[in-house]
């Protein structure tokens, strides 16, 4: 019987996804100082730490407090590691400017917290209607659902799911609060299902709704967009940027940042300007983007839509 209490649900294996890439791209300074930005269970931090030489330290960060508490756990294993409970951005806060050596930052919502019915993420298992990161700060979905106007929902279904008919879904969940408020993962998922006119082949027509609502409950993207810049300032000479997205929107968002900071600023026309006036790149783009591979997508189908893009700090040296 569950008592209200948080506990992790192992029925399904965890499978981090590009474990060996995302930590081959992160780690090239075995003393340096790293940050995983979406400890989860600890997948990439535990192949980091591997990796790091004894005088090397690596920073934990969760919102979730499952994960939190498994990162507690490492720590106590492990003096080069210290876990910290909330966003990423409380790096900020630690001193660190110019001393990072990689920041990792695997975004999204993880396996276990899919596979917990009690967490309301999926619409796989019938659960409460929650969607927090952090169950205990901020409005759960249920709640939010049973205030936002109708107008606020549209907007938020069509930003953050990219749902085509946003509108027909949001006023089909207005009307039926009205009867009976929404409080269950399976009671929304077919509500938003019977409001659906055309549903995309191999997708739930929920699918996009529920990333949405995630998204926006946890400010998913505004932290995302946060960090970015955050990261110009942390990362020393040569540090490491390294950023796995799992839906489009997170992934453009990283792509134009990481492009867009990494040319020289142009003059404009007709003002004359030195080479040395000119805004210098602050990244520098390492490959292309890389997927998950063939046989990684096989075993775990959340790989599938994988994607990570590296860069790495351009810093100019003191005279």
């Amino acid at each position: 019987m569950n008592n209200g209490a948080l506990t992790d649900d192992f029925s399904a294996e965890h499978k981090t996804v590009l474990l060996h890439e995302a930590c081959r791209a992160v780690l090239w300074n075995e003393s340096g100082i790293y940050v995983d930005g979406t400890f989860g269970r600890g997948g990439h931090s535990r192949r980091i730490l591997q990796q790091l030489s004894a005088t090397g330290r690596l920073l934990g960060f969760d919102k979730d407090p499952l994960a939190v508490k498994a990162g507690i756990e490492l720590a106590a294993q492990d003096s080069r590691f210290s876990m910290h409970s909330g966003s990423f951005l409380g790096v900020a806060d630690l001193g660190l400017d110019g001393e990072v050596a990689g920041i990792l930052l695997d975004l999204g919502v993880s396996s276990p917290q899919l596979d917990t019915p009690e967490r309301g993420f999926s619409f796989q298992h019938d659960g409460p209607l929650d969607m927090r990161m952090d169950p205990t700060s901020g409005p759960s979905a249920a709640e939010w659902l049973a205030t936002v106007d109708e107008t606020e929902l549209c907007r938020v279904l069509k930003t953050y799911g990219e749902e085509r008919f946003a509108r027909r879904i949001a006023a089909a969940i207005v009307e039926h609060r009205r009867v009976q408020a929404i409080t269950r993962t399976v009671q929304l998922a077919e509500l938003i299902k019977q409001a659906h006119p055309r549903w995309e082949k191999d997708k739930h027509p929920a699918t996009r709704s529920f990333q949405a609502i995630r998204i926006h409950l946890n400010q998913e993207l505004d932290e995302l967009e946060s960090m970015l810049n955050l990261a110009e300032r942390l990362l020393e000479n040569k540090g490491r940027l390294v950023v796995i997205s799992f839906h489009s929107l997170e992934d453009r968002i990283t792509k134009r940042h990481m492009r867009g900071v990494s040319h020289t600023a142009q003059a404009p026309r007709h003002i004359p300007l030195r080479d040395s006036e000119l805004k210098k790149p602050a990244l520098r783009l390492l490959g292309k983007a890389i997927r998950s591979t063939g046989e990684e997508t096989q075993s775990n189908r959340r790989a599938r839509s994988a994607i990570m893009r590296v860069a790495e700090r351009v810093r100019e040296r003191a005279a």
